[in-house]
């Protein structure tokens, strides 16, 4: 599916009012949604330093350290990449949008971008099953929605994106041709490889580093629910896939009563919304492994079964970094 770019020649100022509700929450009805000014402004001159929370979110996803979907909001793993990215420019590690770290973090075009959605993006779109057996007799497991569809592309909250296009009353409904404003997050290209991984399981972070121990990329991480399914030490990746299915295996899930009536294994055909989303990048565990995953508004917040779990778009961004044989070292 192809989602075209349009760069705005003339940007609006984005003003979020106070006391409006944070972003990030479950989609709600149009009204209750936050109110977001738009007065129109000069065309801007650029390379120029951040403004604000959301254009900071911009500026670190650009350069590769997630913040977690893009809302605007100061929020905790927002303050957590910040931090990364003046660590590796040298700067005090604060977490605060300052002034010495705003002149640090420059943006080199606007910070939002058009998309249109077309014909191709919404004849994918199609409902996820309820049950295992159900999402297994799909042709994939897609969107479902042209909101799940752009925030997921925009690495933005869907909340955050329905109030940046308030001329979009239902997003159900879309049509080919509908053109919509999200944050601009086009990565910058890596100079290398990723040399090492590192994973710190008390902050929920994975990093990627390069052979002279530079920071490549940062990103908000899952990690196991249980103490001991988390493999402390220095493991190995095995293998880097892009749009992996998965075997459902009931073993894995004894708390489900479905799983236990299925009483066999399953192959989940590949997609956004299967159980690793896009990729997987196995590990010298068996049954471990770095993927995606379909809810990553839950990264970092929420425990796994085992496996270190990424937003999709970080896991796509990883893949680009990872390769067969990795070091990846895991501390407490």
């Amino acid at each position: 599916m192809v989602l075209r770019h349009l760069l705005f020649r003339l940007l609006p100022a984005v003003v979020f009012i106070a006391g409006a509700p944070a972003f990030g929450a479950p989609a709600v009805a149009p009204a209750a949604l936050p109110r977001i000014e738009f007065k129109p402004v000069a065309p801007r001159t650029y390379p120029r330093p951040v403004e604000s929370w959301l254009e900071a979110q911009i500026a670190l996803a650009r350069r590769g350290f997630s913040c977690g979907p893009i809302d605007g909001v100061a929020g905790a793993q927002s303050a957590t990449a910040l931090r990364a990215f003046q660590q590796s420019a040298g700067a005090t590690p604060t977490g605060r949008l300052d002034d010495d770290t705003r002149a640090l973090l420059v943006l080199d075009r606007p910070p939002l971008t058009q998309l249109i959605l077309d014909a191709d993006d919404l004849a994918d779109l199609q409902p996820l099953g309820k049950t295992w057996l159900e999402k297994s007799q799909q042709t994939s497991l897609a969107h479902e929605t042209a909101l799940e569809l752009v925030a997921e592309r925009a690495h933005a909250s869907p909340r955050f994106i329905q109030a940046l296009n308030p001329s979009v009353a239902n997003w159900s409904a879309v049509t080919a041709g509908t053109i919509v404003s999200v944050p601009d997050v086009e990565l910058a290209p890596f100079p290398a490889k990723a040399a090492r991984l590192e994973v710190r399981l008390a902050e929920h972070v994975l990093e990627a580093r390069d052979a002279d121990g530079t920071l490549l990329a940062h990103f908000p991480v899952s990690i196991a629910r249980n103490v001991e399914k988390r493999p402390v030490g220095e493991l190995h990746v095995t293998s880097v896939i892009a749009g992996p299915n998965y075997t459902f295996n009931p073993e894995t899930f004894p708390e489900s009563p479905e799983a236990q009536a299925i009483g066999r294994k399953l192959i989940i055909p590949p997609g956004p919304n299967n159980p690793v989303g896009v990729a997987w990048i196995g590990l010298d565990r068996t049954g471990y492994g770095i993927h995606g995953t379909p809810t990553p508004e839950q990264v970092g917040r929420t425990e796994s079964h085992g496996c270190f779990r990424l937003a999709n778009w970080d896991a796509r961004t990883l893949l680009t970094l990872a390769w067969v044989g990795l070091p990846v070292t895991v501390s407490p």
